[in-house]
């Protein structure tokens, strides 16, 4: 049974544009039955370029990659969510609309990260910011994928995901 993992931030822009590329490549990669999805509470209708860039140079594919809604998923037809991930404060402080899992509402943790569009230094301060971002939100994401998902209780996930969250 396929995990599926949702990540929101706000315009759907950057981070969960890289925390989906970077989940369903280690996925891939590792063999694991987990699907990323992301989101945004008030979707920009477009991708930041360097985050497409930083997830090309990282060798991921992002053909068909768009900025949506979270509406998308808490509509009937949705995948079945098991986790949901904010990755930006504003989102994380927003009130979710309720998402329904293939057993219930899904576990809801938050990893913040800076929004690597407002760094400084220019152009190469912004890719630089976007490259350590995408590396980063890698790194959760491999921790994510080392845990036994399709046999963990809810109690258990939500401790573990929160688990990541600190270190």
């Amino acid at each position: 049974m396929t995990v599926h993992v949702l990540i929101l931030c706000t315009h759907n822009s950057a981070r969960s544009v890289l925390a989906e590329g970077m989940l369903n490549h280690w996925a891939s990669r590792l063999g694991r039955d987990v699907k990323a999805h992301s989101a945004g509470s008030a979707p920009s209708g477009r991708i930041n370029p360097l985050a497409l860039d930083a997830l090309a140079h990282a060798g991921i594919d992002t053909s068909g990659y768009r900025s949506k809604s979270w509406d998308e998923f808490g509509a009937v037809g949705g995948p079945p969510l098991s986790i949901v991930i904010t990755v930006c404060d504003r989102a994380a402080a927003e009130a979710c609309p309720v998402f329904f899992g293939g057993t219930g509402e899904p576990v809801q943790v938050h990893w913040g990260y800076p929004d690597p569009s407002n760094a400084e230094g220019g152009e190469d301060g912004k890719r630089r910011a976007f490259e350590l971002t995408r590396q980063a939100i890698g790194y959760r994401m491999l921790q994510l994928l080392a845990l036994p998902l399709e046999t963990m209780d809810r109690p258990a996930l939500q401790a573990a995901l929160t688990d990541i969250a600190r270190n």
